[in-house]
């Protein structure tokens, strides 16, 4: 398992449109998953501990999100051939298990991922309400293992300044994940 860093953000940087199918049986677009304020694109998977760390905090706070307008949407590009947890089936699960607050979506071509740059699970795309990029750092301060329950909440607090001023924090901890798992020959 490679662990791997997400670049520095790119400010201003365009969300890039998708249409994918959910695990609700729905095929999502980036205009369906916007919010008023803003909308947070997160390429998660199943398997990865980084995910699995931080499961329940992702939930509770892309819940209290929808508070300020911003919408989330997760997406999963991993190759489920090299990992069956990663399977759309096992996304279902997942997802019903945690009452996932937004669609979990399956990039089965990784064209989406590529297009974003995701290089890693969890990887964190935070966007205003003109959907430009203002935040790709990580959640708090959880790595393998969940952090204390008391660690700041660092992609809440960024994602609610930009539902508040269109404007993401100009400094920002990189995401550390598993290596996105991609095909062979990409």
């Amino acid at each position: 398992m490679v662990s791997l860093e997400t670049p520095v953000c790119e400010f201003g940087k365009p969300a890039v449109d998708f249409a994918l199918p959910g695990v609700d049986g729905r095929t999502w677009t980036l205009a369906e998953c916007r919010g008023e304020n803003g909308l947070l694109v997160m390429f998660i998977c199943n398997h990865c501990p980084y995910v699995k760390a931080i499961r329940e905090r992702l939930v509770r706070d892309t819940r209290e999100l929808l508070d300020y307008g911003i919408k989330s949407v997760a997406i999963m590009s991993n190759d489920p051939s090299l990992y069956e947890e990663d399977s759309f089936e096992n996304m279902q699960r997942v997802a019903e298990e945690f009452d996932f607050p937004f669609p979990y979506l399956m990039d089965a071509s990784q064209a989406v991922a590529k297009a974003y740059g995701a290089v890693c699970t969890p990887d964190f795309f935070g966007y205003n309400a003109d959907l430009e990029l203002q935040y790709r750092g990580r959640l708090d301060a959880s790595r393998k293992e969940t952090a204390p329950e008391d660690a700041r909440r660092e992609l809440f607090e960024a994602m609610v300044q930009v539902a508040k001023t269109g404007q993401g924090p100009a400094e920002q901890v990189p995401s550390m994940g598993c290596s996105i798992k991609w095909k062979d020959g990409d």
